[in-house]
């Protein structure tokens, strides 16, 4: 039966949703997604010949204004598709259970060199008239978290003695899986906290963090939050705000691995025994969540870069990479 499937897994799409007919289950609960899926490989992978992680992770990108349930309902498919490619002896990409939380799957947004450009000029021309102090905080912290690499929460609870300005060295304590280690700043981030250094003294002379609130404890995650959504909306004012993407924080570490990677690649140098010394810098406890980010660089890239998949391939992540 042939149901005008035209991808190269046109075949392999006409016999899953026969498989699974033979199983006593609706055609009707798969058509539309496989025909979305086949429609996507016919424009977008027309030279592919396996489904590879780059394939699956870039369907999973979502739309402006697309419902986590919809992303949640093309996972459980795509997941389901490369296990049946797997049972018929292909090469496949099994998209991992760790992938959805909570209903919803979790896609890095990955800026681009323009989008960035463009954030970090509302965030720096950002005024609080009420507040002259928080411009410059919010400035100082949003370039920190990505130029460190740092996870959101280690730059809001950041200690003042966690940060020596002389030598430029951040000290990183109690993060996930209580692993602690020290981060070097470049020169210009280095530069830029001391000029606020000096004005929080000032400001706060009695909190102990290095970017303490009005009441002098930590900003809370969702305050960042918002305020960095607002900065990004900003950036893009021909966007109706219902259909910018979603962002958060957390994208300027993936953004930070990525530019790391890229770099690497840029130099010739090999990926696997570069990752260890990003998993340090980055305090993941496992190299299986550094070994993620390569997934998300452009697919032109990472084949064109002579990555060792093979050697690779055994990295799966298979853990949860969007803490707060």
């Amino acid at each position: 039966m042939s149901r005008g499937f035209t991808s190269i897994f046109a075949d392999d799409l006409d016999n899953l949703i026969s498989l699974k007919v033979s199983l006593g289950y609706s055609e009707s609960t798969y058509l539309g997604r496989a025909r979305q899926f086949d429609r996507y490989c016919s424009m977008k992978y027309e030279k592919a010949d396996e489904l590879t992680e780059g394939i699956v992770l870039n369907w999973l990108k979502p739309e402006p204004g697309e419902a986590g349930s919809v992303i949640h309902g093309r996972a459980a498919f795509i997941r389901g598709f490369g296990t049946y490619l797997k049972s018929v002896g292909k090469n496949a990409f099994i998209l991992p259970d760790k992938f959805t939380a909570g209903g919803t799957v979790f896609v890095p947004y990955l800026f681009g060199d323009d989008e960035l450009a463009a954030l970090f000029r509302e965030i720096d021309t950002y005024r609080y008239p009420k507040e002259p102090f928080r411009p410059l905080l919010l400035s100082a912290y949003f370039r920190m978290t990505y130029t460190c690499g740092l996870r959101p929460n280690e730059g809001r609870n950041l200690k003042r003695n966690e940060v020596d300005l002389n030598t430029g060295e951040l000290r990183i304590i109690e993060t996930k899986k209580h692993k602690s280690r020290n981060i070097v700043m470049s020169d210009e981030m280095n530069f830029l906290a001391k000029s606020y250094a000096a004005v929080r003294d000032a400001a706060f002379p009695e909190s102990e963090l290095f970017f303490p609130s009005p009441s002098g404890g930590p900003y809370s995650a969702g305050w960042m939050q918002g305020k960095f959504k607002r900065f990004f909306a900003l950036s893009k004012p021909d966007v109706p705000k219902d259909l910018l993407p979603s962002v958060r924080v957390y994208d300027l570490r993936h953004r930070f691995a990525t530019a790391v990677l890229n770099r690497w690649l840029d130099e010739k140098k090999d990926l696997g025994s570069r990752l260890p010394y990003l998993q340090t810098y980055m305090g993941h406890r496992d190299l299986e969540a550094t070994a993620y980010y390569i997934h998300l660089l452009p697919e032109n890239l990472i084949k064109s870069a002579g990555i060792d998949w093979e050697g690779m391939n055994h990295l799966i992540p298979r853990v949860e990479l969007w803490e707060k």
